[in-house]
């Protein structure tokens, strides 16, 4: 046993492992097999073969290592954590970007200590960079070379302590010692599953080979390469599957087979041998296709399902796995997009299947992760409602003093939300929950509660307001402070909470420990990069949970298909930047100049991931999905995807066509299946609702203000719903500067300006003063957004002189008799009550009144105001009853615009105008009585027009063209 072997794709690499070895240990003592060691490239790969081994019953087994572990088992140091180099490297970066506006430190950092691990392992040093001639380059590049010296100079020069240059010197040193006879190991050495990508593990894999009983076995080899395309990956065409083989076998010699097992589909894998050769040689689909034969037996355990989205995708494939379970099938679902396999596993929830996910939970999306990651971006914008409520809400939030405390808490959260919808602030502070805490009838209870969620808003926003540069130690200590204070909560400890519990608060603790510890090496960090980092702390780290997963089900990475493509194999997400995925681009290196260096091109990585499409799509029977559209656009095929259907396309005498129609009609067949699993049942369908028109007793309704009177013709069911039913919509979370608010605060600057009245003697000039300066007063007040202030500020500036100029002319005829005062007045032989707030009301030396409306926006057209907007018609109606004082005549009616030019329009006053009263009085009286029925989206001012209670009337079901059905409700 020694030299280089190989076992061909689709066959079960771990139990052809160990059966290889068991037969050439068959005549040694059963102690000899505790002498052999097994490197192997992943943990997946170990676990795989010690489960093999498990298989044969008792033995000994043999010391199985990761070659990740060279480094310990050579005796050199420990490596240093990754963490601690890149915090180093991160001052570099940090000082190379303080003219560079937008980049981000731990982004470059990490792609610079990425690079700086790949030099490492191809055993190159800071000299490598000088033979790298950037004098043709961009500018950009060159100031990226000479950076990129100094930082090699500085991280690569001196004893090594990065895992990676640990593990190259530990490979260079067993390949000197065994080449001389030193340090012999005591039996058979054997490297299992590698591709030898790195050049550390290439170093390796070749010591091993060259030695009496060493051999590397190479996982998915393809014989069916001819020698001058064997050549030809020697010299470049990166992305081809055999690539990272060429080397070895350069090196080695051909491999030997490990064992005489055949794949499972031999003529798949010579379909595929010739599908995904190098682009410049795809002229032998020509030459060789014909020397495939027939492909309907090739293409038998292939299925094809192409969905027209990413949800269609995963309902078909957990349709899929869900059949394979019911006939007792082992299944695997092989993807690189995580968002498809988190699709999956939400659809097996219907059948109560749990996978066995080899990438388990991302951290980052555990609540422990959720929680630190909200934490740690609340320095990046002011705490707003929406902010506040998120923290208060979090699973994790308030749960140091007890279950019933943890209750209360959420009780409390709701009616703070409540309140803060309605009143605000929309930057809550301490102050704001003492004052909501304190109002009159609060309970203790909650009261308490408000307290102690001030006092922790006390301690945090000083915490937070600075996102600035802050040395990273103190960062870290910020971030944890405030994560253990709002998990505890109010009367609450940290350790008493759930945010170190379980598995994921573990591994979230340890995060933060190791951040914590490795910190005082950082440079000064803003908040938006303290975020960063840590979200890429949390994100390398994963949760698993294996104590329920079904036996039969598991979700791999692309990677561990080296080893465990065996049986049934869905191959997931086969589109362009799915599968392979999309290259980073290098922001240090070109193209040329990474040749130039010494370093692999960026295509290396697409060589690997069309290694594992081989050896996957090599498994007995095979699934390929991907979705046609994604969630923004149209998608492209996986590359490997496209070569095998145009292959199969263009042999049409040999049955390529056909095999791809079938393959494509097997996959049809699921995608009908998961269609008809989502689709609503006959007897779930709901009948579709009318037209709603209610019929409340009477009377219904009792009182209504002049501003609602246009909803009341336009939506009657609105009224119904707000007065009647009292239901009304909660205000947004986070208030929003709109017209509507605009016009709140412009109303609200009037009211000051007029509260006490101006006197006619007053100048114009100290009229202007006086309205900028009620402005500045309600906008401070009102307006939390700086530059929504200034530029509403700006624009009533831009309309001072006229509004005074014409406020002045007016206070020349009368005087404010009422501004934004509320009355009411009864309808005679009716209960009902009509309110009123007039904008302001002006009494005219001769006795007789003018009613005015603001309006931020345009006034509404004599028309609409007979038809609709009756508010100033029947304020005038009751100015004639003697509403606001003693019976008036009305002169006219105005309109003021507090937007436009400044302009007031005349709307007049005349029997027509005077005639809405009673047409009002009949419009209440047929409601009163019975005789109308609240009919919803009576007559709205556009079609389509959203309404408050548009789900509650379940429009959609019904259009404003159906007649509305009248409906008596609340009888008793």
């Amino acid at each position: 046993m020694q030299g280089l072997y190989a076992l061909p794709a689709g066959v079960d690499f771990a139990a052809e492992l160990v059966r290889g070895l068991r037969d050439r240990m068959a005549d040694r003592p059963p102690e000899a097999m505790a002498a052999v060691t097994i490197h192997c490239n992943s943990g997946h790969t170990l676990r795989g073969i010690e489960a093999a081994f498990h298989r044969h019953g008792a033995l000994l087994l043999p010391r199985l290592r990761l070659i990740a572990d060279l480094g310990s088992e050579a005796g050199l140091p420990p490596p240093a954590a990754p963490l601690a180099r890149l915090l180093d490297l991160s001052h570099l970066v940090a000082r190379a970007l303080r003219a560079e506006d937008g980049q981000s430190v731990p982004a470059l950092t990490r792609s610079l200590a990425a690079l700086m691990a790949e030099m490492q392992s191809e055993g190159l040093d800071a000299e490598a960079l000088d033979a790298v001639d950037a004098a043709d380059h961009a500018a950009h590049w060159q100031r990226a070379l000479t950076f990129l010296r100094i930082a090699a100079g500085f991280h690569l020069d001196g004893a090594p302590v990065d895992r990676e240059a640990l593990q190259r010197r530990a490979a260079q040193m067993l390949a000197e010692d065994w080449a001389e006879g030193r340090n012999l190991p005591p039996g058979p050495v054997i490297v299992a599953g590698s591709t030898g990508s790195h050049g550390a593990t290439r170093l390796f894999m070749q010591a091993v080979a060259a030695l009496p009983g060493g051999a590397v076995v190479l996982p998915g080899h393809d014989p069916h390469l001819p020698p001058e395309l064997q050549a030809r990956l020697i010299e470049g065409d990166e992305d081809h599957p055999q690539a990272r083989f060429a080397p070895l076998i350069a090196a080695m010699g051909a491999p030997r087979p490990w064992t005489d097992a055949a794949p499972p589909a031999p003529q798949r894998n010579r379909l595929l041998s010739l599908a995904l050769r190098p682009a410049p040689v795809t002229d032998q689909w020509v030459a060789q296709g014909p020397s495939l034969g027939d492909l309907g037996p090739a293409c038998a355990g292939m299925t094809l399902i192409e969905a027209d989205d990413p949800a269609s995708e995963a309902g078909a494939i957990a349709v899929l796995i869900r059949d394979a379970v019911h006939h007792g099938r082992a299944v695997t679902l092989i993807a690189a997009d995580r968002t498809l396999t988190r699709r999956v596993t939400a659809a097996l929830d219907r059948w109560a299947i749990r996978p066995d996910d080899s990438a388990g939970a991302p951290l980052p999306l555990t609540a422990a992760g959720l929680f630190l990651r909200h934490v740690a971006e609340l320095p990046l914008a002011a705490l707003d409602i929406v902010a506040l409520l998120v923290l208060l809400k979090h699973p994790l939030t308030a749960t140091g003093a007890g279950h019933d405390a943890r209750g209360a808490h959420l009780l409390h959260t709701r009616e703070l939300e409540l309140h803060l919808r309605k009143h605000g602030p929309v930057f809550p502070d301490g102050a704001a929950l003492r004052a909501w805490g304190d109002r009159p009838r609060t309970p203790p209870a909650r009261r308490d509660w408000a307290q102690g969620i001030a006092a922790l808003l006390d301690e945090t926003l000083p915490l937070i307001a600075d996102p600035g540069p802050l040395p990273l130690a103190e960062r870290a200590a910020r971030h944890l402070h405030l994560a253990e204070i709002w998990a505890a909560g109010p009367g609450g400890t940290a350790a008493a909470s759930r945010l170190y519990a379980e598995r994921a608060g573990d591994k979230a603790r340890a995060v933060l420990d190791h951040v914590a510890r490795h910190a005082p090496r950082g440079p000064e960090t803003s908040a938006h990069d303290f975020a960063e980092l840590l979200g890429a702390e949390l994100q390398a780290q994963a949760v698993r949970v294996e104590a329920d997963a079904h036996p039969l089900v598991r979700i791999r990475g692309p990677r561990e298909a080296r080893t465990e493509a065996v049986g049934l194999v869905i191959l997931g997400g086969l589109t362009e930047g799915g599968w392979p995925q999309a290259l980073d681009p290098d922001p240090w290196l070109s193209r040329p100049m990474r040749r130039q260096a010494g370093l692999t091109l960026p295509e290396r990585r697409i060589g690997l991931s069309a290694h594992d499409f081989q050896i996957a799509a090599a498994a007995d029977e095979i699934v390929l999905t991907r979705a046609r559209r994604s969630d923004e656009a149209e998608t492209i095929p996986s590359r490997w995807l496209n070569r095998l259907l145009n292959l199969l396309g263009g042999l049409p005498a040999q049955g390529g066509p056909a095999a791809v129609a079938a393959m494509k009609a097997r996959g049809q067949r699921w995608l009908d299946l998961a269609a008809a699993v989502a689709a609503p049942q006959p007897g779930d369908h709901a009948r579709l609702a009318p037209r709603p028109s209610p019929l409340p007793p009477a009377p219904a309704l009792r009182e209504l203000s002049v501003t609602a009177v246009a909803r009341l013709i336009r939506d009657p069911y609105a009224i119904y719903a707000d007065k009647v039913l009292r239901l009304r919509p909660l205000d947004p979370l986070r208030p929003a500067p709109d017209a509507a608010e605009r016009g709140n605060v412009l109303h609200d600057i009037v009211r000051r300006f007029l509260t006490p009245p101006p006197g006619p003697a007053d100048p114009p000039e100290a009229l202007r003063v006086r309205l900028l300066g009620a402005a500045d007063e309600v906008l401070a007040q009102q307006v939390p957004w700086p530059s929504v202030r200034m530029f509403w500020r700006a624009r009533i500036a831009g309309i001072a002189d006229r509004l005074v100029a014409d406020e002045h002319d007016r206070l020349q005829d009368g005087a404010p008799l009422t501004v934004e005062t509320r009355h009411s007045l009864a309808l005679p032989g009716l209960d009902f009550t009509l309110t009123a707030r007039p904008d302001r009301i002006d009494r005219l030396q001769d006795g007789t009144a003018v009613i005015y409306d603001y309006k931020s926006g345009a006034p509404p057209k004599r028309a609409k105001v007979l038809a609709f907007d009756k508010q100033l018609p029947l304020e005038a109606a009751m100015a004639q009853r003697g509403v606001f004082g003693a019976p008036m005549e009305i002169a006219d009616l105005r309109y003021i615009r507090l937007g436009g030019q400044g302009e007031t329009e005349a709307l007049g006053w005349d029997d027509e105008l005077a005639a809405t009263w009673d047409q009002f009085v009949l419009l209440v009286a047929g409601y009163l009585g019975g005789e109308h029925g609240f009919t919803a989206r009576r007559a709205m001012e556009r079609t389509g027009h959203g309404s408050a209670y548009d789900h509650l009337s379940r429009y959609g079901e019904w259009s404003e063209a159906d007649p509305p059905q009248r409906m008596r409700v609340g009888d008793a």
